[in-house]
């Protein structure tokens, strides 16, 4: 699985916008073939800061999601939203498939 996550700082000006972009965008992602999740959050540190998290069955479907329409849209319109350039992290885990149960935190 490749695992991505990267923080949008967005100009307040332009959140509106913002909101907008990433709801469609992250439909798009979600109905790509090699798209496991991909879900926006907000900072609680940062509220102009917005966080998404990414993955993708492997390195195949990551470098197909580069090349679509909806990433080349994306990557147009964001700097006219973003406040400065976002920061990313990308982990490429073989052997991780997706989410699994947290042991230490259950319903009560």
């Amino acid at each position: 699985m490749i695992l991505i996550v990267v923080k949008f700082p967005v100009r307040p000006e332009r959140a509106d916008e913002w909101t907008a972009l990433a709801a469609d965008y992250a439909a798009a992602v979600n109905a790509e073939e090699g798209s496991l999740f991909f879900e926006w959050s907000r900072s609680l540190e940062e509220p102009g800061t917005y966080v998404c998290i990414e993955g993708f069955r492997d390195a195949d479907a990551g470098a197909a999601h580069v090349g679509t329409d909806a990433f080349k849209r994306f990557v147009e319109q964001a700097p006219d939203l973003v406040a400065a350039q976002p920061q990313i992290i990308y982990v490429d885990a073989p052997d991780v498939s997706g989410w699994g149960p947290m042991g230490e935190i259950q319903p009560r």
